[in-house]
Parts: C-alpha cells; sequence; structure tokens
C-alpha cells in the first residue's frame, strides 16, 4: 500500500478526500496542515484528519517562517500588485515546500490537495510541486470525483466524517498577512476592518522604524515582526483601512 499526503484545511472537501483517497487509490492517507497565522486553533483539525481516517496528521507552525522568507522579502520587493495583499499567494510556495518535506520524511508517492479544476491554487501548487520535487504525483480528488457539492456533503454524512457544512460565504483564505473572500461579502464577514462609517473620529499615528530593511519597531515599542503585522492590522483595521475589492474581495487589514 502506497502513501500519499494530503494538503488538510479540515474543511469539507478535504475532509471527504481522505476516506475517498483511501479507497479509490488504496493508499494510506497522510495530512499536513500549516499554521500560518489564519487566527483558527488547530488542534481540532488534527482530531478532524484523524477521525476521519487519515494515518497520521501533522500540524506545523509556520507563521515565523512565512513572514521571515515570503513576507518580509515581498514587502522588500515593493511587491503590491492591483493594489491589494499578495497574502494568499505568498502562502502557496510555502505550503508546497513543507507538503514535499513531508512527503519525503514519510516515503509517499503522491501528494494531494482540495483545488477544483479551475482553482488558480491549483496552478500555483501544482507547479510548484513539479518543481520541488517532480518524482512525485500530484492527485486532485475535486477534480476526480464526479460528485456534486451536495452530493460531497452526502458522502461526508453517509460516513459520519465530523466537519461542518458549508455555507454561501464559506470561501475565505487567511493568513498573518490578510484575507482574501470570494464573491460578494457583507459586513459580518469582515473581521479586520471596520465600515468607514463606524471607524473612529480621531486619527491613529503610527511611526515604523527599519533596521537594515526589516521593520523592528512601532511607535518605538520593538516587538517581532509577526507581532509589528498584528499590532498594524488591530489599529489600521480599527480606522477602516485595508478593504481591497478586486476579483475576489480582500480585506487584508493592514496589510496595504
Amino acid at each position: 500500500m502506497h502513501r500519499i499526503v494530503l494538503a488538510y484545511s479540515g474543511g469539507l472537501v478535504t475532509s471527504v478526500a481522505i476516506p475517498w483517497l483511501a479507497s479509490t487509490h488504496d493508499a494510506e492517507v497522510v495530512t499536513v496542515t500549516l499554521d500560518i497565522g489564519q487566527g483558527e486553533q488547530l488542534a481540532h483539525v488534527r482530531e478532524r484528519a484523524l477521525a476521519a481516517g487519515a494515518e497520521r496528521a501533522h500540524v506545523i507552525d509556520a507563521r515565523e517562517e512565512f513572514v521571515r522568507d515570503y513576507i518580509l522579502p515581498a514587502l522588500q520587493a515593493g511587491a503590491v500588485p492591483l493594489d491589494r495583499s499578495l497574502g494568499t499567494e505568498l502562502s502557496r510556495p510555502l505550503i508546497a515546500k513543507r507538503l514535499v518535506d513531508i512527503a519525503r520524511m514519510e516515503g509517499a508517492s503522491a501528494i494531494a490537495h482540495g483545488c477544483t479544476c479551475d482553482d488558480d491554487d491549483r496552478s500555483r501548487l501544482d507547479a510548484c510541486f513539479a518543481a520541488l520535487e517532480p518524482s512525485l504525483q500530484v492527485l486532485a480528488p475535486a477534480c476526480e470525483w464526479s460528485m456534486s457539492p451536495d452530493d460531497v456533503a452526502e458522502y461526508a454524512r453517509a460516513r459520519r466524517i465530523p466537519v461542518a457544512m458549508p455555507g454561501p460565504h464559506d470561501d475565505i483564505d487567511a493568513n498573518v498577512w490578510g484575507r482574501s473572500i470570494l464573491g460578494s461579502a457583507p459586513d459580518r464577514l469582515y473581521t479586520l476592518t471596520r465600515p468607514s462609517q463606524e471607524s473612529p473620529n480621531e486619527p491613529a499615528f503610527m511611526e515604523l522604524e527599519f533596521v537594515g530593511g526589516v521593520p523592528v519597531r512601532t511607535n518605538g515599542l520593538e516587538m517581532p515582526m509577526i507581532e509589528l503585522i498584528e499590532s498594524l492590522e488591530t489599529i489600521a483595521g480599527t480606522h477602516g483601512v485595508g478593504r481591497f475589492p478586486s476579483r475576489p474581495v480582500a480585506p487584508a487589514g493592514s496589510n496595504g
């Protein structure tokens, strides 16, 4: 029996993918979940993966690596296309790298993810996998199976897979550098920013100090870069800064 490493979000599609991959490909499934600042407690994600049939479930704290090796170089390069955050795009090479690392460690012959056929993330991840480890087979269960969204939900219910059914506004991607919401977004989905009409009437002043091209202090207070980002996010978001409507609507806190 061969082994498949699955990029696991804890959502419906990747939870259903665990038993589906195990059955369809006669394989052991090992999941990998990265904490890149999405603001969730991930212990329950590991438990959910095991309950769905994973042989092992890796949960990796990659926040500092994400900030140091991806966000900081992008910030120094001025990489802000289309006046929006690159949070989603920057995270995919890191996710691919860690998946390949675990696949090598586990002796896996394939990597899988939950992207749909027309998902931009599919091309991003597949390109990274091909560059990092071309010998690995890449599987996309959501492109292979013939199930409709209702069928996927019924598949989960029939097998008592412990996952919440998705709502109409659940297509949200989040990390320490921002959140993107696919489709139109009601105000209740904006967790990082307030509407401008609800922001304080008094301005907030922030002074950033850089050393060697790295932000190290805000208003004289030294802190690690990840904490600095979170501090800016809180203050700027409270003042209505950081909503960028684009093809998805992408609220990015202070990350513009």
